[in-house]
């Protein structure tokens, strides 16, 4: 018996290193394991009922409720010990202040020959950035179905341009040509009879007059060509013929007449662009644990923690988008902190972000990648998490499970670093129906995962799907799952710890634009 339990020590000492960080002296003889422990139901359940209790008000972007949610989620991370990244001044800070604003179409109108067109109300929808200027006189000239054939065939330099195309690729194309020949406006005929127009203004008319909010970039707008979509009436009156001619004329350019769409005279209107724009303040809520060894590489970490505010004098909690997903980020966190202050920390750095306006556009995951703390060239990977604490009434091979999307979008390594920490420590059912990206939901382009990995870095998304809760004031703390919480809290922790802790940085073997 001596023996085999001498025999079965030195197995569990063996464990123990095989599990901690390389290339550090172990202080405590704790393995990955028991960090993982840490992350209990307790401890979910205590942050979640704080952060999607009534007294947040919804979390709402910009609104009182966002600013209580990201003073806990701070306070969280300086009770840990995290480091505020932030530079701020001679400070660092544990906030990167995102900017924003809300533009609301005011004044905007096509005159043509003293005929006044409004936005919305008559047949022309202005599309563009939240630009307020005085009257507008521009030159307009045909250029067909905006081809790089027919713009090579035009001059429209400091012009407007019309042209007739349904195809939206198409259409941003001849924007960006547009762009690059020095035109300063494009007219576009989305529709080719004033029916179908009519049709279309009236199904996403509250789009194009909308109050959106949006990262004000005032200081730095791009440089881009604003458009009006315009009925077929409209265009023909720009030009003063008819609809039937334009589209002759297109034809006749596609057969060889190269001078066909020359032919259309063009002609000046006067158009006004009037918006009201109101600033909004909000804020990514930054924790950092710096690394050892390889401390310059960084893991980032993300959940969304806005949601819906009050609507109708309804609170919408948002217990599970994405309170759930926030816990499990400052869960994580604190198994991290343990393990460094046992002197097991990570050799990479974590960077744990709890991030703005999702639900308004996935804005304060763009505001990071446009402005990030880290640079991005130094991110080896984001594991981000939104909706983790529920079951979905989807037939799956199983409830105890988890759906992923991306993990193999950029880097086969992470995907195969996923799957075995699953089989290794959680055996969860790892659903990949929305990894396709054909899928008709779109998710891996719908949260904040995807301003990482559309600049090249690997992501995984973590979710367990929709339910009738989704965006209602029903989703509350109550019908949280807290075991299938746990568990999946505690996969990410596993695979955030074999990223941080590798030797070499996740290799990065596929392009993005392979799987658009």
């Amino acid at each position: 018996m001596k023996i085999i339990f001498s025999f079965s020590a030195l197995f569990y000492v063996g464990l123990i290193f095989a599990q901690a960080p390389n290339n550090q002296d172990l202080k405590s003889p704790l393995t990955v394991v028991d960090y993982a422990e840490t992350i209990t139901i307790e401890d979910l359940k205590e942050d979640l009922t704080i952060l999607a209790s009534d007294a947040l008000e919804g979390r709402e972007t910009g609104k009182r409720g966002q600013k209580m949610a990201a003073a806990f989620i701070r306070a969280h991370f300086e009770e840990l010990g995290l480091q505020g990244p932030v530079v701020n001044g001679n400070s660092r800070s544990y906030y990167q202040d995102v900017p924003l604003k809300i533009a609301t179409p005011r004044n905007i109108f096509l005159d043509i020959d003293g005929e006044k067109y409004k936005h919305i109300e008559d047949d022309v929808l202005y599309y563009g950035q939240e630009t307020t200027s005085s009257l507008i006189t521009s030159e307009v000239v045909f250029a067909g179905k905006g081809s790089v054939e027919e713009f090579e065939k035009l001059d429209v330099k400091d012009k407007s341009v019309l042209i007739i195309n349904s195809n939206r690729g198409e259409r941003q194309a001849a924007l960006t040509l547009a762009k690059e020949k020095g035109a300063k406006f494009m007219f576009v005929v989305y529709r080719e009879t004033d029916e179908g127009f009519s049709k279309y203004k009236n199904t996403f008319k509250s789009y194009f007059n909308r109050g959106s909010l949006k990262i004000d970039n005032s200081n730095k707008e791009k440089e881009t060509v604003n458009s009006f979509f315009v009925s077929p009436s409209i265009a023909a009156e720009i030009f003063n013929t008819t609809f039937d001619n334009l589209k002759n004329a297109i034809v006749d350019f596609e057969n060889g007449k190269s001078r066909a769409i020359k032919k259309i005279s063009a002609k000046e209107v006067t158009y006004n662009l009037d918006f009201e724009v109101e600033k909004v303040a909000s804020e990514n809520v930054l924790g950092y644990l710096e690394g050892t060894d390889l401390k310059d590489e960084v893991l980032v970490i993300t959940a969304h923690y806005d949601h819906e505010g009050i609507k109708n004098g309804q609170i919408y909690n948002g217990a599970d988008d994405d309170g759930s997903g926030t816990v499990a980020v400052m869960d994580i966190a604190e198994a991290f902190v343990k393990a460094k202050n046992d002197g097991n920390g990570p050799r990479r750095s974590i960077l744990f972000m709890a991030v703005t306006a999702e639900e308004k556009g996935l804005l304060g995951s763009e505001y990071y990648a446009d402005n990030p703390v880290f640079p991005l060239e130094n991110t080896v990977a984001n594991l981000n998490i939104d909706m983790i604490g529920r079951i979905d009434d989807r037939d799956l091979e199983s409830t105890d499970y988890v759906s992923l999307v991306g993990s193999d979008k950029l880097s086969t390594q992470l995907h195969n670093l996923s799957e075995k920490m699953n089989s290794t420590y959680t055996n969860l059912f790892l659903d990949y129906t929305y990894n396709d990206t054909n899928h008709p939901e779109r998710i891996f382009y719908r949260s904040d995962h995807w301003n990482f990995a559309k600049n090249g870095i690997p992501v995984i998304f973590y979710t367990t799907g929709s339910h009738p809760d989704y965006h209602r004031p029903s989703d509350t703390v109550d019908k949280i799952e807290f075991e299938l919480m746990k568990k999946r809290t505690q996969l990410i922790f596993y695979t955030a710890w074999e990223i941080a802790n590798r030797d070499q940085r996740l290799l990065i073997d596929k392009k993005l634009e392979e799987i658009k």
